[in-house]
């Protein structure tokens, strides 16, 4: 009994820091758990009995497994328990959700002993994740006339399991907690550098804000024990930056409701708000856990008497306050009202937190209970030979007749599952999708595969082309934590059918690659659909949707996502760039020119269609990648069809080369993407099927023309740390110019890596080695420079290219595969490091800058201690800009001026884009 053991010394050791037992995953553990519970004489048995029935993991964990058959054999009389009699076995099931306990529930309710079996539908009726083997069995016993099986399809065809949930309450009552100012990351909910406790819910719910905010949120807990607590970004957006489920799970399990007394801290029901609302991706989680997320609108935009918007001295607008939310205020959620009062005065219309879909996973307690229910009500019907009646919300099909389609709407048109025969759909409606390519990443996979667990899947659905289990968070440093972590992680996942960066038997290299480069080259398609656990999942080709572990396992489980078709804001660009400007610089422009036409973020929870056309897919994803930070909700970008064919010709070869390394799968998954890259290279030469553009007649939110001739300095997107105003530092979207700085800054670190940049970056850092080398004898740094390329194949290919080479001259430390770092780097010398591919600083969960530093970096994150921590001297900053600036900075040891820039640039080609010269449109 040796596990046991080793599972109380574990207690001991958890009860130092003030956490109960880790719930219990393994079944060999369980078997243990499960034999001293058969002793009547074992001195364990109490503790046993409550480790099992409290503290074991239900869906398809090998615990499970256990539980479930232990289960089985107590109702069936071949084990006696007193403590656990018929009635209560069956209870235990039914809080099993799936996988091992849906074979029990199944071997009773089809057996021969009739009053077990009766009681054993009753239970299986209010159980919604069957797959295809539960569902045959089913099937097959109601073919040969089995009673049982007929009664239980007729309640799944009437949908009992979710007609008999309570109603949604009339009333919620919430007293109000203000988590931050200003747009709240999901980095403050479930940080970045505690990404491998998030598998530990209990231990990594210790993280969520800080221990002040944990007690101040318990002591409202106690003043106020019959309302929830609602986690508010005042004058911000809740949830902004990476996907967190974890970060989701802590709130719920601050504030939440227990789901199960059997299940320990797994919580539903969380209420977050925003001053302006909830960001897109971290709503769709919020939907996961059956919450509730509001959208404010608390603080408005002052007007004069003439109803202009008033303006401060730096031209933003000025707000005030429509109403008060100070942490401590009672408000009541009117959910069939769909109001929100406070002192008995309506508030606000908070409509938008209670569409009838909305509704329906709060009542369920989750989306993937609807998900699922509404699969297994349509089996049912079929298998019946009826017409499954309306239960659920119907789903809202808007069609405007003779109008033409976005970019965005094609594509959901074309993905559609489910949706009327013929009929055009445009924003707005709600579609059930097919995902083609999924993606998921090493920080969240975790906790994907604990989701995958949890709704008792076993394999990747057949209609995903391709999922693939990254390696890319955890490149940096390969501690204790990672090598702990990340092995099983692979190995679940590869077991599951995707394919993975590490192979569990070390069959080929590890490849350690961004995730979203590597997500880029898979997408072999523009009218496919990607779903990714990560924010920055936003291809260059087709549409993308960064999502939550949660919706990346119910992706995988089923082949497909439900949402809204989006609306969509056009971006064209007209002018040229000045030769000395970078395409980083127009990114930003993008932005800046954005806010300026239309004083409000236009982009938020939007679709960006942009039309760039000329730029391959690898350079293209620097404009997609960042309208994360735009709060778009997507991107899609419009290409021209060499530029297309290009593209698809360079992922096929970089798809060829995870084949050639043995990563491809026995049933030949890159191979098939290789092959669909083919058929689609051949519709576009031959006209059959040209590039995704959208109609000549399509309708848009909003349209921007990105004028190029006004971008005559880099641009550099600040975190503007210092402003008095609280809630406008960290948003992303302070653009100002190179000069704004005066070539004074002191710059501590550079950093060129992460998702944001591509080969050409890499090259431009070696031509501005050797440039300078040639002006000034030599190269010098006043700076640390840190330099991690985003995939190994950019590395191959400046080794092939005679890059590598001046970047090894300059470099004082290389990334060594044989030997790679086992802890962080906590200080840095004025030198150039060559990290291994993958994230690095921008991830935070690893490498980090000296605290208090000033960074200029190409990453996409400037969060408040994501790529560095505040220190007592001064706050840590990190600006983002291009990779010239950054290297120029790095060697300076300060922001350079813009003729010190042009200088060090001269005769490099930053980028080759230019506008397209005919404006990409179908006919409708």
């Amino acid at each position: 009994m040796h596990l046991y053991q080793d599972y109380l010394a574990e207690i001991e050791e958890r009860k130092t820091a003030g956490l109960h037992p880790k719930p219990i995953d393994g079944g060999e553990l369980a078997a243990e758990i499960i034999s001293q519970i058969k002793d009547p004489s074992n001195e364990h048995r109490k503790d046993s009995l409550n480790f099992l029935i409290y503290n074991t993991l239900p869906g398809t964990t090998s615990a499970a497994g256990e539980k479930a058959r232990f289960l089985e054999e107590i109702i069936l009389g071949k084990a006696t328990v007193e403590e656990i009699s018929t009635p209560f076995a069956f209870e235990l099931l039914s809080h099993m959700k799936g996988g091992a306990s849906i074979t029990t529930l199944l071997n009773l309710a089809l057996g021969d002993d009739a009053d077990i079996a009766k009681q054993a539908a009753e239970v299986l009726k209010t159980q919604v994740f069957l797959y295809d083997a539960d569902t045959s069995r089913l099937k097959e016993a109601f073919k040969a006339g089995n009673p049982i099986a007929r009664e239980v399809l007729e309640s799944y065809a009437a949908a009992e399991f979710f007609t008999k949930l309570p109603p949604v309450p009339g009333e919620v009552q919430v007293v109000t907690y203000i988590a931050a100012e200003g747009d709240i990351s999901t980095d403050l909910l479930s940080p970045g550098n505690q990404a491998h406790s998030r598998s530990d819910r209990e231990l990594h719910g210790k993280c969520m804000i800080d221990a002040d905010a944990q007690g101040r949120i318990q002591a409202l807990q106690k003043l106020h024990p019959d309302k929830s607590v609602m986690l508010i970004a005042e004058k911000g957006t809740m949830g902004v930056g990476s996907s967190r489920m974890s970060g989701v799970n802590n709130v719920a399990l601050w504030t939440g409701k227990q789901a199960s007394p059997f299940v320990p801290f797994v919580n539903i029901f969380p209420v977050v708000a925003g001053t302006n609302g909830i960001s897109p991706i971290f709503l769709t989680t919020v939907s996961v856990t059956g919450g509730i997320g509001l959208d404010l609108k608390n603080w408005v935009k002052k007007t004069d008497e003439e109803g202009k918007v008033v303006k401060d001295a730096n031209g933003d607008p000025v707000l005030e306050q429509a109403y008060s939310v100070e942490t401590g205020t009672v408000l009541t959620i009117n959910t069939k009202e769909k109001k929100l009062y406070g002192n008995g005065k309506e508030l606000a219309d908070v409509s938008s937190a209670f569409t009838p879909q909305k509704l329906e996973f709060i009542r369920a307690g989750g989306s993937y209970a609807i998900v699922f229910g509404k699969k297994l009500q349509t089996f049912a019907a079929e298998t019946l030979g009826i017409k499954a009646p309306v239960v659920f919300a119907p789903s809202k099909e808007i069609s405007h007749h003779g109008q033409g389609l976005t970019a965005v709407e094609k594509i959901f048109n074309r993905n559609a599952v489910g949706t009327t025969p013929g009929l055009i759909l445009h924003a707005g409606s709600d579609v059930r999708v097919k995902v083609n390519i999924v993606g998921s990443q090493d920080t969240t996979g975790l906790m994907t595969s604990q989701e995958l667990e949890a709704m008792a899947a076993t394999v990747i659905s057949p209609t995903v082309d391709a999922a693939y289990q990254s390696g890319c968070h955890t490149a940096s440093v390969w501690d204790k934590k990672a090598q702990a972590n990340i092995p099983k992680l692979m190995s679940f996942m590869q077991r599951f059918g995707l394919i993975t960066a590490r192979d569990p038997k070390d069959g080929y290299h590890a490849m350690t690659d961004v995730i979203h480069k590597v997500l880029n080259d898979l997408t072999v398609d523009d009218w496919d659909i990607t779903i990714g656990g990560d924010s920055h999942t936003r291809m260059s080709k087709g549409i993308a949707f960064g999502a939550d572990s949660g919706t990346v396992a119910l992706a995988l489980a089923t082949g497909e996502a439900t949402m809204p078709i989006p609306e969509s804001v056009k971006v064209t660009f007209k002018g040229t760039l000045k030769p000395y400007m970078d395409f980083r610089d127009v990114v930003h422009s993008t932005q800046a020119q954005m806010l300026k036409k239309f004083g409000e973020n236009v982009f938020q929870g939007r679709v960006i269609e942009v039309h760039i056309g000329t730029l391959p897919a690898d350079q293209a994803f620097t404009f997609t990648d960042w309208t994360a930070e735009m709060k778009a909700k997507a991107s899609i970008c419009i290409s021209q069809g060499e530029t297309l064919i290009e593209s698809l010709e360079i992922a096929k070869s970089r798809i060829q080369i995870m084949i050639n390394k043995g990563m491809d799968n026995e049933v030949q998954v890159l191979q098939g993407l290789i092959d669909k890259a083919d058929k689609r290279i051949a519709e576009i030469q031959c006209g059959e099927k040209p590039p995704l553009a959208p109609d000549a007649t399509a309708k848009y939110r909003a349209e921007l023309v990105v004028d190029l001739d006004v971008i005559d300095e880099p641009m550099i997107a600040d975190p503007d740390v210092n402003n008095e105003d609280v809630s406008k530092r960290y948003t992303h979207d302070v653009i100002r110019g190179l000069s704004y700085y005066g070539g004074t800054k002191a710059v501590d670190l550079g950093f060129v890596g992460s998702c944001m940049v591509h080969k050409g970056d890499l090259k431009i850092v070696s031509k501005m080695l050797r440039n300078l080398e040639h002006t000034q004898g030599k190269v010098e740094f006043n700076a640390p420079l840190v330099v991690a390329a985003p995939t190994y194949n950019i590395i191959d290919e400046l080794k092939a290219e005679g890059d590598w080479d001046i970047l090894q001259k300059y470099s004082g430390f290389e990334f060594d595969d044989k030997a790679p770092k086992t802890a962080a780097r906590t200080e840095y010398q004025n030198m150039m490091y060559l990290e291994r591919p993958g994230c690095n600083l921008c991830m935070g969960n690893q490498e980090k800058a000296e605290k208090g530093d000033t960074v200029m970096a190409t990453s996409t994150r400037l969060f408040q201690g994501r790529v560095v921590e505040d220190s007592e001297r001064k706050k840590g900053e990190s600006l983002l800009s291009s990779t010239p600036v950054v290297v120029l900075s790095a060697i300076l040891g300060r922001t350079p001026s813009l003729e010190e820039y042009k200088d060090a640039v001269a005769g490099i080609d930053l980028t080759t884009f230019a506008p397209p010269v005919k404006e990409m449109v179908a006919n409708f």
